[in-house]
């Protein structure tokens, strides 16, 4: 028989589990259901799912003696930019400016520090784009 130190940790630990699936499955993550027809996309989603759990987690603790829920600060780190520094009309590089000095201690308790520039790779990256028209139809 488990004594109740034992029992009281597997239940404290329960809650960690619904927790991250919770995380997992909620706007912080964007995670949506997503229908996958092969073993090796239904590997593929379970281990980025997985990761971003990890991410979560991890900035969590970072942050918590700031008391800062993992949504305020990835909205604050939306506002991190860069500019493109342009030759000639030539995109050489993406310049990163100094973080605004709210973001620093998310930063700094995260242990990231931000490079100076970006090396330009001719790119353009867009963010929370519908994929809709690009998927199959079922």
């Amino acid at each position: 028989m488990a004594s109740k130190e034992t029992i009281h940790s597997r239940y404290k630990d329960l809650a960690l589990v619904e927790w991250a699936f919770r995380t997992s499955k909620t706007v912080s993550l964007e995670v949506r259901p997503v229908h996958v027809r092969t073993a090796s996309h239904t590997r593929g989603h379970v281990f980025v799912v997985m990761l971003a759990y990890l991410i979560v987690a991890e900035l969590a603790r970072c942050w918590r003696e700031l008391e800062v829920t993992v949504n305020e600060g990835i909205r604050q780190l939306d506002t991190l930019c860069a500019t493109q520094l342009l030759v000639k009309g030539k995109m050489i590089c993406n310049q990163i400016p100094h973080p605004r000095p709210f973001l620093q201690p998310l930063l700094k308790a995260a242990q990231v520090t931000l490079p100076e520039v970006l090396p330009s790779t001719g790119v353009t990256v867009t963010t929370k784009k519908t994929l809709t028209s690009r998927r199959k139809k079922p």
